[in-house]
C-alpha cells in the first residue's frame, strides 16, 4: 500500500491497497461538468510536434535517481534496459501494430540502444521524436478510415472469404503504407459487420464510425507535451515493476483527490491500456459493483450522459475519460464497453449506471447462516462476507466509541453468530481488493492467541514484522476462508496467515498476488509512485506474484492470463525469507485428501458447478479465438451461435433459481437494463460457492471430532508447539 493510501484510509472508507492496480485513477470522485461532444476536424489540419520542457527534463533526472537508488528492485540503466524501454514505449503507443510500418521501426534502430543513457541525463528528445512520428501515423490512418466511410460502407464487399487477426500485439509490423491501407480496410469491415449483426442500419453505422474516427483524430491533433512525457516516463518506470509509475501534475491532482475524499460516481478503478481505458476493479458497495454488468478488464469505447449522444473515448487521456464519467449523484452515465470476454474488439455492450456515493455501510462486513443436514445431524455454519478492509479513522480520532472498522465489525458479527450456536465459520474474501494493512493484522488476531501476522522487507533487506499482541481470541473453532483472483493485498495477508497458522482452510481460486508496498513521492513536476517494500508470510514465502494458493480449488470465470500480478509485465518475482516463529494450531494433512475427494464428488453432480464449467468453457473458447471472418454469412453464423449460447446459459441459471426462462436475448438484455435501473433490487440468496464452503466445513466436522467444538484460546494454543517452517 502507498503512503498516500494510508492517508486515504484516515479520511475515507475506501480500500487503500490497490490490488494490482498500475497507473490507475478511481472514477468520479467529485461533481464535475462532463467534457463537450467531439467536433469535426478539418482534414487539412497540420499536426504540431510536441517538445519536452525544462521542468520535464528535471523531473526525468529525479525519476532516474529515485529508481536506481530507492526502488526495491536493484536494476541498472543499461543498453538492455534501453531496448526494453523502447519496446514498452512502442507497445503503449501502438500496441496493436496498426499505425507504424516496418520501415518506421527501422528508423528507430539508431536510438533504440541509447534511450537509457539519455533518460539518465534528462535528454527527452529521442522519446518525443518517437511520439511525434506515431501521432503523425495515427492521423494518416484515421484520415484513411474517414475516407473509406465517407466513400460509402455499401462499397465494402462482405462476400469475400476474408478474415482478420483479433489481437495483433504479437504480429509482425506491416511492410508499408499500402499494407496498412489493406489492414485498415479489414478493420473497418469488421466494425461494420459487428454493428450490422446487432441490427444497426448502415446509415447509423456510418454515423457512429465517423464520430469515432473524427473524435480520435481530434485527440491526435490536440496532443500535448505532457502526454508524450507521461507515456515515455511510464514506459521507463515500468521496467522496475508495474506499480511504479509517473503521475503528471493533472493525474496527481486526480490521485490526491482520490486519497482525500469519499467516492462519488460509479465506483470503478481505471487505467490506460494502449488507446483504451480499461476497468481494473470495482469498488465494493459502489454503483458499478451493485449494478453487476461492468467487469474487470472491460475496455471503455464511449461514454454517454443521460439523454445525450455517446462520446467516443478511444485514444483519450485517462484523466479526460475520468472527467467525462464524473457527474452528480443520481444522474445516469452509459458506458459502451468491449467486455473482457469478447473475442473481438468490435463486440461491445452498453451499460447504464446511476452515479452515487460509495457509502461506508455498504462496504461493511455482513453475516449470514447456512443450515446443512449430514447423517441426521444439522450443522449451522456462520458466513461473514468482507468486501474490503476498512477503518473510519476520522471517527476514531474524534473519540467516537462506535467507530467502524473491519475488525470491530467482524468481532461483533462473530459474537452474534456464536450466540446462534454456529458449528463453524466461513469468511468470504472474494473480490476483496485489500485496504488498511493494520486491519488485516488485527483481524488475524481475532483467530489466534497472539503472534506475527506479516513480514515487510525493504530494499535494504531490513525486515519489519507486524504482530498481533492481543491474547484474546474472538473465535477459536473451525474456519474456511474463501478467495478468488480479485482477492488482493490485505486479503492475501489474512488468508496466508490463516493458512500458515493452520487455523483454517483456504478455498477458492489463486489470489491476485499483489505483495508490494508503494510510496508516492513529490517531484518538481508531478509525482512518482514507487515500490519500496514487499510483503512476506510468517512462513517466509512472499504473497507477491504467486498470491495464496487455496487448499481446495474452485474454478473461476476470471481469466488469470489477463488479471493478476503474474499477468503484468516486469512484476517482481516470488521469493522467500526466513520464517518467523508461529504456532501451528491444526495439521490438515490427515484429512485434506478426503476433503478434496468429497468436494470433487459434490461438484461432479452439482448443476450449479456444471453451469459454471459451461460458462468457463464458453469464455475460454471466446478468448482463444484469434481470427474472425469478414464474410457476412460466416460471421452471422458465428454471431448467432454465440448469442444462442449466452441465452442458454442465462436460462439455465434462471431454471436453477426457479424462475421462467427468457424467450429471447432481447428479453434478457431488457431484464438486465431493468436491474441496472433499480439498484435497490438485490439478490440475498447465498451463492453456491459459499454453500460449498459450508459443505467443506461440515466435512471437516465429520472427519475430525477434535474440531467439532469451539476450543478455548488456551486449548487452541496448546495443541502444537511453535514452528518456523511453512505448512
Amino acid at each position: 500500500m502507498t503512503i498516500a493510501e494510508n492517508i486515504m484510509a484516515r479520511r475515507s472508507p475506501v480500500p487503500n491497497i490497490r490490488g494490482g492496480v498500475c497507473r490507475a485513477i478511481t472514477v468520479a470522485l467529485l461533481l464535475s461538468t462532463p467534457l463537450g461532444l467531439q467536433a469535426k476536424v478539418d482534414p487539412a489540419s497540420v499536426y504540431e510536434p510536441v517538445a519536452p520542457t525544462i521542468e520535464q527534463a528535471r523531473a526525468n533526472i529525479l525519476i532516474a535517481r529515485q529508481l536506481q537508488f530507492t526502488h526495491f528492485r536493484d536494476l541498472n540503466i543499461s543498453d538492455e534496459l534501453s531496448a526494453n524501454v523502447f519496446e514498452a514505449y512502442l507497445d503503449y503507443l501502438d500496441g496493436q501494430r496498426i499505425y507504424l510500418t516496418k520501415a518506421d521501426i527501422e528508423k528507430f534502430d539508431q536510438i533504440k540502444g541509447q534511450l537509457g543513457s539519455a533518460l539518465k541525463t534528462g535528454q527527452l528528445q529521442p522519446g518525443f521524436d518517437i511520439y511525434n512520428l506515431v501521432q503523425q501515423r495515427v492521423i494518416e490512418r484515421l484520415k484513411f478510415a474517414i475516407g473509406v466511410i465517407e466513400n460509402g460502407i455499401d462499397k465494402l464487399d462482405f462476400t469475400e472469404n476474408e478474415s482478420i487477426l483479433v489481437d495483433r500485439s504479437e504480429a509482425d509490423w506491416v511492410a508499408d503504407s499500402k499494407a496498412l491501407d489493406e489492414l485498415w480496410r479489414k478493420r473497418i469491415k469488421n466494425a461494420v459487420l459487428a454493428q450490422r449483426l446487432s441490427g444497426t442500419k448502415d446509415e447509423a453505422i456510418a454515423d457512429t464510425l465517423l464520430r469515432r474516427y473524427e473524435g480520435q483524430l481530434k485527440r491526435a491533433y490536440q496532443a500535448r507535451s505532457e502526454d508524450a512525457f507521461q507515456a515515455y516516463m511510464n514506459a521507463f518506470t515500468g521496467m522496475w515493476d508495474p506499480h511504479t509509475s509517473y503521475f503528471s501534475p493533472r493525474t496527481s491532482e486526480n490521485f490526491n483527490i482520490n486519497m482525500s475524499l469519499s467516492l462519488e460516481g460509479i465506483g470503478a478503478v481505471l487505467q490506460s491500456d494502449n488507446e483504451y481505458t480499461k476497468v481494473v476493479r470495482l469498488v465494493p458497495g459502489g454503483p458499478a459493483s451493485k449494478q453487476g454488468e461492468l467487469q474487470p478488464a472491460d475496455r471503455i469505447v464511449s461514454v454517454a450522459q443521460e439523454g445525450e449522444k455517446p462520446v467516443n473515448v478511444i485514444g483519450w487521456r485517462l484523466d479526460e475519460v475520468v472527467d467525462l464519467i464524473r457527474g452528480p449523484r443520481n444522474s445516469s452515465v452509459t458506458l459502451e464497453v468491449i467486455p473482457a470476454t469478447a473475442s473481438d474488439e468490435t463486440m461491445t455492450e452498453t451499460i447504464a449506471i446511476t452515479r452515487d456515493e460509495v457509502k461506508l455501510e455498504e462496504q461493511s462486513a455482513s453475516k449470514d447462516t447456512l443450515h446443512l443436514q449430514r447423517g441426521g445431524k444439522e450443522y449451522t455454519i456462520g458466513v461473514i462476507t468482507i468486501p474490503t478492509f476498512y477503518a473510519d479513522f476520522q471517527a476514531m480520532q474524534a473519540g467516537d466509541p462506535n467507530y467502524k472498522s473491519t475488525t470491530r465489525d467482524v468481532r461483533e458479527l462473530i459474537t452474534q453468530l456464536k450466540a446462534e450456536g454456529v458449528d463453524g465459520l466461513v469468511i468470504d474474501l472474494r473480490n476483496n481488493g485489500g485496504g488498511a494493512l493494520h486491519e488485516a493484522n488485527d483481524m488475524v488476531g481475532l483467530f489466534i492467541d497472539k503472534g506475527p501476522t506479516v513480514q515487510i522487507r525493504n530494499a535494504n533487506n531490513d525486515v519489519q514484522v507486524l504482530v498481533d499482541e492481543d491474547p484474546s481470541v474472538a473465535y477459536a473453532g473451525p474456519l474456511v476462508v474463501l478467495t478468488n483472483r480479485m482477492s488482493a493485498s490485505a486479503s492475501e495477508i489474512f488468508a496466508g496467515a490463516i493458512q500458515d497458522y493452520g487455523r483454517g482452510l483456504v478455498v477458492g481460486s489463486q489470489t491476485f498476488g499483489k505483495g508490494t508496498v508503494q510510496a508516492v513521492r513529490p517531484l518538481n513536476h508531478g509525482q512518482l509512485k514507487i515500490t519500496q517494500s514487499k510483503f512476506y508470510r510468517v512462513s517466509g514465502g512472499s504473497t507477491q506474484h504467486k498470491g495464496v494458493i487455496p487448499d481446495i480449488e474452485i474454478p473461476s470465470r476470471i481469466d488469470k492470463t489477463r488479471i493478476g500480478e503474474d499477468a503484468l509485465e516486469h512484476a517482481l518475482p516470488w521469493d522467500q525469507i526466513e520464517a518467523v516463529p508461529h504456532t501451528r494450531y491444526y495439521d490438515f494433512s490427515s484429512i485434506i485428501d478426503e476433503l478434496r475427494q468429497r468436494h470433487d464428488q459434490r461438484f461432479a453432480t452439482s448443476p450449479e458447478f456444471s453451469l459454471l464449467q459451461k460458462e468457463i468453457d464458453f469464455l475460454t473458447k471466446q478468448r482463444a479465438t484469434d481470427r474472425v471472418s469478414l464474410n457476412l454469412n460466416e460471421r452471422r453464423e458465428e454471431y448467432e451461435q454465440i448469442e444462442r449460447t449466452r441465452l442458454a446459459i442465462a436460462n439455465a441459471r434462471r431454471e436453477l433459481d426457479g424462475k421462467p426462462p427468457f424467450e429471447s436475448l432481447e428479453a434478457l438484455e431488457d431484464w438486465q437494463d431493468q436491474q441496472a435501473a433499480d439498484l435497490a433490487s438485490t439478490d440475498d440468496e447465498v451463492d453456491f460457492i459459499i454453500r460449498e464452503g459450508g459443505q467443506i466445513m461440515a466435512d471437516m466436522l465429520d472427519l475430525n471430532s477434535r474440531m467439532a467444538s469451539i476450543l478455548t484460546p488456551q486449548q487452541l494454543a496448546a495443541q502444537t508447539p511453535a514452528v518456523t517452517s511453512s505448512p
